[in-house]
């Protein structure tokens, strides 16, 4: 028996899978990406797996394989669907698992966001987060015409002009969370009467003003969602490097990050536990889960065969910001252990062929690490922060 805490853990849904080659295996149905059944029968494996929580990954630009422009290529998925809606969309088709989709923050507005995320936590009986992201592309600030963001390489970007540029994104972020987070407790949990008899549907005087200004946003409320059933629907963001680290810190309930060895991953959580006790959230829980790209299969070796021949079609050697694990699931399950005992509290894995991989964690990872005992037998919880180990959080405008 595991004497560590069970691992928690959660997919990243896109497309047809992680690797840019993955439409192009046998199962990969690549004329259903854009269905509502391809979608919910992807979240319904992984709810019978038991995961924590599904990501839906979305932009506002079609995918590039650069930075700084969009590319030309016709041999990668190019097109998605919106994340929000998408998780509205298969909310109904499941019971347990969270639904967690992206939004891009940099062009549009935490008003928007904040109702959307709060009709799918309504939706969802409480199973709705959100994955804060921010955009320096220039090809995606095209699309509002609000900001001009220049062209920058990677390297440009670590240089001291460009991580200026990269904090002032964080710290707007930082900002659009925390107005998201107030319009959230805007409508306290009683605000709503409904009483036919007395001809009062709601009491006004629970409805508050939130009355945020700063440099980056100005937004009065209240929100015109009453507050979500888990009060605060699960805040969680990808981070790279201190600044994203410090986002982490300061605003969100959960970070995904990609170390590349236990000392790293050891490294990576006491520099976010420092950074959330500058932000005066020492003791709060925040989760930190680590990210891999996974390729499972039972024989030994038949996963490295399987990455070797996807690079094969795609013409290049497949890159990732986080590692790339090929094995199989009792190696996955081992290394995940490993790393756990570095301080991360779960994962978040990206499978590289979602039609093989996917079911890899479910029917192979997934009863390896219950085997031993490091991972629940059922769900235990009715909504995603309650699965995490989360209290619902006090209204911050409640009177009483």
């Amino acid at each position: 028996m595991s004497q560590t805490p069970p691992l928690h853990l959660a997919v990243a849904l896109d497309a047809a899978g992680w690797h840019p080659a993955a439409w192009r295996e046998p199962g990969a149905r690549p004329r259903d990406l854009l269905t509502a059944r391809y979608w919910g029968d992807l979240v319904r494996e992984a709810e019978a797996g038991l995961l924590d929580f599904v990501t839906f990954e979305d932009s506002l630009a079609l995918q590039s394989d650069h930075l700084d422009r969009i590319d030309d290529r016709t041999d990668r998925v190019r097109g998605r669907l919106d994340a929000v809606l998408v998780a509205a969309r298969v909310a109904p088709l499941t019971r347990h698992i969270g639904l967690v989709p992206t939004a891009v923050v940099t062009h549009t507005e935490p008003f928007h966001l904040s109702k959307a995320v709060a009709t799918l936590d309504h939706v969802s009986g409480g199973r709705a987060g959100l994955r804060v992201q921010i955009s320096a592309r220039p090809y995606e600030s095209a699309h509002f015409g609000r900001r001009t963001i220049p062209r920058l390489t990677l390297e440009e970007l670590n240089e001291p002009a460009g991580q200026a540029l990269v904090e002032e994104f964080f710290d707007e972020a930082a900002d659009y969370v925390e107005v998201v987070r107030r319009l959230w407790d805007s409508w306290e949990d009683d605000a709503e009467i409904r009483d036919a008899a007395t001809g009062r549907f709601i009491d006004r005087d629970r409805l508050h003003y939130i009355d945020f200004s700063g440099p980056r946003f100005s937004v009065k409320g209240p929100s015109i969602t009453p507050r979500p059933p888990q009060g605060q629907p699960l805040v969680t963001a990808l981070a790279h490097q201190t600044i994203p680290y410090r986002l982490v810190a300061r605003a969100t309930d959960l970070g995904y990050v990609t170390p590349h060895s236990a000392e790293d991953a050891r490294a990576v959580v006491h520099e976010i536990r420092e950074e959330q006790r500058a932000a005066g959230r020492e003791g709060e829980p925040l989760h930190v889960f680590g990210e891999l790209v996974v390729l499972l299969d039972e024989e030994p070796g038949r996963a490295a065969e399987r990455l070797a021949r996807l690079d094969a079609l795609a013409g290049q050697t497949y890159r990732s910001d986080a590692e790339i694990f090929t094995g199989t699931p009792a190696e996955l399950a081992d290394h995940l252990q490993d790393w756990q005992e570095a301080g991360l509290t779960g994962y978040r894995l990206r499978p590289a062929v979602l039609d093989h991989d996917l079911t890899g964690i479910t029917r192979g990872l997934v009863p390896e690490l219950r085997r031993r005992g490091a991972f629940r037998d059922s769900y235990t919880a009715d909504t995603l922060r309650g699965l995490l180990g989360l209290a619902r959080p006090a209204n911050r405008y409640a009177t009483t």
